[in-house]
């Protein structure tokens, strides 16, 4: 419990993501957005919005904590598609964040891996990476760099 109390408040955030996924391409975008995070729960639920002022879309996030299992689900809301049913799933372990889940990209089945990671009280790192064959390699095709704002 706890552990995205780090999150709390404004961040620019500075994305970078790969614009094919899956198919072994390296070029890459770089985009601005604006996070503002939300505690609940007594630290056990996290809440943020994500403005992606140059794109066609924009996101949230709501991450629960199950004590019972010592796990977070988080959940993704698209503001184009809608929420994303499949959680990623996992913990915190020495400072850094690691979550899967199983879903598709496009039809094709994935493994996805979200870290959290760098968390300082003025900035923090999140990347998300896919595996095509069972988590045996990873492909990072977005990441976010965030620093606090005020």
């Amino acid at each position: 419990m706890n552990d995205f109390d780090f999150l709390v408040g404004r961040w620019d955030v500075a994305n970078r993501r790969l614009l094919k996924r899956g198919v072994g391409s390296e070029e890459w975008e770089e985009f601005p957005g604006r996070c503002v995070a939300y505690g609940f729960f007594d630290g056990a639920g996290s809440f943020d919005t994500l403005t992606l002022p140059t794109k066609d879309f924009d996101g949230a996030t709501v991450r629960t904590y199950d004590a019972e299992r010592d796990e977070w689900s988080i959940y993704w809301v698209n503001s184009r598609r809608g929420l994303d049913p499949v959680p990623v799933v996992g913990r915190f372990v020495d400072g850094v964040g690691t979550f899967y889940a199983d879903d598709t990209d496009d039809g094709r089945p994935i493994r996805v891996r979200f870290i959290w990671s760098g968390i300082t009280s003025d900035s923090c790192h999140w990347e998300q990476a896919f595996s095509y064959d069972g988590g045996q390699t990873w492909e990072t095709n977005w990441t976010m760099d965030s620093t606090r704002v005020g």
